[in-house]
């Protein structure tokens, strides 16, 4: 029995067909990477507002000083101190804004972000990391979407060269009545999701109060 081996014509020409359509899906691959890419870069972030700010437990809002606590959360507060473990929670309240609305030359997308690792600097100082607790959707409608980052920080650990007064009246300007988000920022890395995998941002951003970046 003889065994036929297709023509040399046929097999190269099959060859030269299957690289083509290698090369037109890698070249799409990498049109739509490219296009992930630049649709994650214009997103844009900005600090909107402090949350269920909570200093030993102890919910600050409404109060601007020291003597608005009653007797046994200023005596709780005061027992945290001498324990060394000064416990700060709160929500910091993340804008998320997806310029891709179909304008200025965009096509009109919806990004996933996926996360959002984050280390929060007080007054510059850095301190702890969070990220978002799930996946969040931003459309694109030129709206701003709130994204929840809740962090656990301790006062003590990283500014305990400060006195109790000075410890008290750092929360309470921070997460206090009149809290004040502009001495907080966020060192950042987003991260999308895409048809092609999870995208992270080419590098840190600085996320701050005043304006969306």
């Amino acid at each position: 029995m003889s065994i036929r081996h297709g023509s040399p014509k046929i097999c190269l020409a099959a060859a030269g067909l299957l690289a083509a359509l290698f090369a037109v899906q890698s070249c799409a691959s990498l049109g739509e990477m490219a296009s992930a890419l630049a649709g994650l870069k214009r997103l844009q972030f900005k600090i909107g507002g402090i949350g269920d700010f909570r200093l030993a437990g102890i919910p600050l809002s409404g109060k601007t000083r020291l003597s608005q606590f009653s007797a046994t959360d200023a005596l709780k507060l005061m027992q945290a101190f001498a324990e060394k473990r000064l416990k700060a929670d709160l929500v910091l309240e993340v804008l998320a804004l997806n310029p891709n609305d179909g304008t200025g030359g965009t096509t009109r997308t919806t990004s996933t972000l996926a996360g959002l690792e984050s280390r929060l600097l007080i007054d510059g100082k850095p301190t702890v990391t969070g990220d978002v607790d799930q996946p969040m959707e931003i459309p694109g409608t030129g709206e701003a979407v709130t994204i929840p980052i809740r962090l656990s920080v301790d006062l003590i650990e990283f500014f305990g060269d400060k006195r109790y007064e000075d410890l008290l009246d750092l929360a309470l300007a921070i997460g206090g009545g009149q809290g004040d988000p502009t001495r907080l920022s966020l060192d950042a890395q987003p991260r999308v999701t895409t048809p092609l995998g999870t995208l992270t941002y080419p590098g840190r951003i600085i996320i701050v109060s005043a304006e969306f970046r």
